[in-house]
């Protein structure tokens, strides 16, 4: 198959390629040939990830200011997700429910999920036919975007050394991956990447407890299997983390839901030394 046809080719087209056997041919020229994704050979992958032009390659090379990554967002649309034509077809559109998507043919990425936020997908399958297409698509995104997200649909029965392989390439080009391993999956990562968009980072904090009980119960629950009714019938029985230490096993035991294995858990708990010699 002609690399250069790749990019071209609609997801109806590489469904039909995955489902055919097909024989991988590339008439690329021989510096691209040797850059093939082989999982057998760790040379190949080395020089195919030699030629990713990475921003601080790029920067690194030349004595000018690094340029800052360019943001396209095609028709200047923000309120939903941007969809290339080529993925149309692609069955995890069905799953992008909660978030409108429409198609745009001004976009390089298969999808926008915000101003500086793209992703790209993969399916494993087609990856194995084609090794050269996600490299091709890089090279095409260029520095575009700060968060560009590879978005991969684990569709075949041993993934680990493509999986490894996408692994270096996404640490060498600045790439977050992100797995999935049905197109329903697939579609809520694209879904939960525009819905989180505008929302500020400390929504996924820890937020730290302001009582005293509080910060007890999380403690308790910390210790295996004691669970947070378990600690709230603690403190309802004892009132303080004093009383319960100085308490023994068999009064431990008989409290509501408790019983002798997890009485015997936090009594250990409770007489082991903080600093092991």
């Amino acid at each position: 198959m002609n690399s250069e046809n790749i990019e071209n080719d609609s997801f109806d087209d590489i469904l039909a390629q995955i489902e055919e056997p097909v024989t991988v041919k590339s008439k690329v020229p021989s510096e691209v040939k040797k850059s093939r994704f082989s999982t057998e050979n760790d040379d190949d992958l080395d020089s195919l990830l030699a030629n990713i032009t990475m921003p601080d390659e790029a920067s690194a090379s030349s004595t000018q200011p690094a340029e800052k990554p360019v943001t396209k967002m095609g028709s200047g649309k923000t309120n939903c997700v941007l969809v290339n034509p080529k993925q149309r077809g692609n069955p995890i559109l069905k799953s992008i429910t909660n978030v409108p998507w429409e198609f745009d043919d001004s976009i390089i990425p298969d999808y926008v999920v915000g101003k500086t936020s793209c992703i790209l997908f993969l399916s494993l399958r087609y990856h194995s036919l084609n090794p050269d297409y996600i490299h091709n698509r890089l090279k095409e995104l260029g520095k575009r975007y700060e968060l560009r997200v590879l978005l991969v649909h684990v569709d075949n029965k041993d993934p680990n050394n493509a999986l490894k392989n996408l692994t270096q390439m996404c640490l060498l080009a600045d790439l977050t991956l992100m797995l999935a391993w049905n197109p329903e999956e697939a579609g809520k990562i694209v879904e939960t990447y525009k819905s989180f968009e505008n929302k500020p980072p400390d929504l996924i904090m820890a937020r730290a407890q302001q009582y005293p009980h509080q910060k007890l119960v999380t403690a308790l629950t910390n210790i295996k299997p004691v669970n947070k009714t378990d600690a709230m019938t603690l403190l309802q029985n004892y009132g303080s983390l004093k009383n319960l230490i100085l308490t023994n096993e068999e009064n431990l035991a008989m409290c509501s839901g408790l019983g002798p294995r997890k009485a015997k858990r936090l009594i250990n708990v409770f007489n082991d030394p903080f600093l092991k010699k």
